[in-house]
């Protein structure tokens, strides 16, 4: 049935965030909990319940952030736009949320599930040169399905059911990639600190670095769905895998698009958040990238299995080479350089074989895809 939609400003108080001057250390260290989109970024469940920081009553007071209740839907407005997550705890954030305090009419679980549904067309709203921004009348004049109250928790309680299913098999691959993480500490020691002194090599010297590249804009004909054209979305998830991408690339765009194969490793290069610096995914498809993106491809005779799993692992030396911004960034360049441990052929055979078996034991677990299933549901019940 199709629900009639609604103005989110006419069924939730939507509310913007702040953050106190971080040069002064009495606003900070207090007993208000406040929260940014990093703080939600991996939350593996619907509530958000504490925060890294904490604010003061003081510099609650010092800015614009205003306290939420409990029930509230955090939806971050920046860099990324689109993350969702209720607030478990009353609390405040910066200014990268644009917070929905639900009216009466509005049930909190129904409306974290429909704005988890409507992320990507919010985040399609958004204005910015540098960084994408929906503003909070962008917000508030965003429309959704509103069925009546009763009808809302039905849903609720159906996509309830539905993620957590998928987030018992989630902890179980978990458990799978912290195997994987103690065999190659086991065999290869610390990437980081080379604990085993093992000889290192640049990466230009295992592998060719190439940056990826967005086609103009101007030109619609670029775009089409002959290629998915990955992007960092596609990379920072818990998946060893490139998820598959919202957008693609006519036979036209791939003429002057950046392509890699399949064994590739993707790395994000530039990010809103530096944590998410040398985040890395590989290729199991041919695939074309935007500029955030290094594609690392495997020399000749080289595992693509066991350069994936060393460049996971040494994320932390990746990461020192980026520049000290808020916008963090690794050249093609600075990427070359970047020194990794190079453990002998035979120690390199066998992590790219655990990397394989590792990751059939988790193709068995998505063979039938409670994330899927969670998409599919989501998409039938939010018409």
């Amino acid at each position: 049935m199709s629900w009639p939609h609604v103005r989110l400003g006419d069924c939730c108080e939507v509310v913007s965030g702040a953050t106190p001057k971080t040069t002064i250390e009495a606003y900070w260290g207090g007993e208000i909990f406040w929260a940014t989109p990093k703080d939600i970024s991996n939350l593996d469940s619907s509530t958000l319940v504490d925060t890294p920081d904490k604010i003061t009553h003081e510099g609650y007071r010092s800015c614009s952030t205003k306290l939420v209740p409990v029930g509230a839907v955090l939806v971050s407005s920046r860099a990324p736009i689109g993350l969702v997550a209720i607030a478990g705890v009353e609390m405040c954030t910066n200014q990268g949320f644009k917070s929905l305090v639900p009216g009466p009419k509005v049930h909190s679980e129904y409306l974290y599930h429909c704005m988890k549904v409507n992320a990507s067309r919010l985040a399609s709203l958004g204005n910015g040169a540098t960084f994408k921004e929906v503003s909070k009348s962008v917000v508030e004049d965003f429309e959704i399905p509103l069925p009546p109250l009763a009808e809302q928790i039905r849903i609720a309680t159906i996509l309830d059911k539905a993620d957590g299913v998928r987030r018992k098999r989630r902890e179980a691959i978990r458990l799978v990639d912290e195997f994987l993480r103690a065999a190659f500490f086991e065999k290869c020691g610390d990437p980081v600190s080379n604990s085993m002194a093992w000889p290192e090599k640049r990466i230009s010297d295992v592998g060719s670095v190439t940056t990826g590249n967005t086609p103009s804009r101007e030109v619609a004909a670029y775009y089409g769905d002959a290629i998915e054209w990955i992007k960092s979305d596609n990379i920072n998830t818990p998946s060893h895998i490139l998820t598959k991408a919202r957008e693609g690339l006519s036979e036209l765009g791939v003429s002057v698009g950046r392509i890699v194969a399949e064994g590739a490793t993707l790395m994000t290069c530039i990010a809103g958040s530096p944590d998410c610096i040398g985040n890395v995914a590989m290729t199991d498809r041919r695939i074309a990238f935007n500029q955030q993106i290094n594609a690392i491809t495997p020399g000749p005779g080289i595992e693509r299995e066991f350069l994936y799993t060393l460049l996971l692992f040494s994320k932390p030396r990746i990461q020192a080479s980026s520049t000290n911004s808020m916008k963090g960034m690794v050249s093609k360049g600075a990427l070359e350089k970047v020194k990794l441990i190079w453990p002998s052929e035979n120690t390199q055979n066998e992590i790219a074989a655990l990397f394989r078996q590792v990751q059939q034991v988790v193709g068995h677990m998505e063979d039938a895809d409670p994330a899927s299933l969670l998409e599919a549901l989501q998409s039938k019940l939010f018409v």
